[in-house]
């Protein structure tokens, strides 16, 4: 089962590109392994994405959560 727990996706403009950071939440490496396959440490990129951007990281970091909180 992936359990999936939500996504940031932030910008940061240079020049005339936008570099674009995106932060998921999962359950667990498990649930990480159930949706990226065999290869965690490979970055999972849909297509149509793919196809818009100029250039994107191949890998991803996995961190373990020591607290969360809100910030509003």
């Amino acid at each position: 089962m992936c359990a999936f727990l939500g996504a940031l996706l932030s910008e940061r403009r240079q020049g005339e590109q936008v570099e674009l950071f995106v932060l998921t939440r999962w359950s667990s490496m498990a649930a990480i392994r159930a949706f990226a396959g065999s290869n965690p440490g490979r970055a999972v990129v849909e297509p149509g994405a793919v196809a818009a951007l100029t250039d994107y990281d191949r890998t991803v970091q996995h961190y373990g959560v020591l607290e969360a909180g809100s910030m509003e």
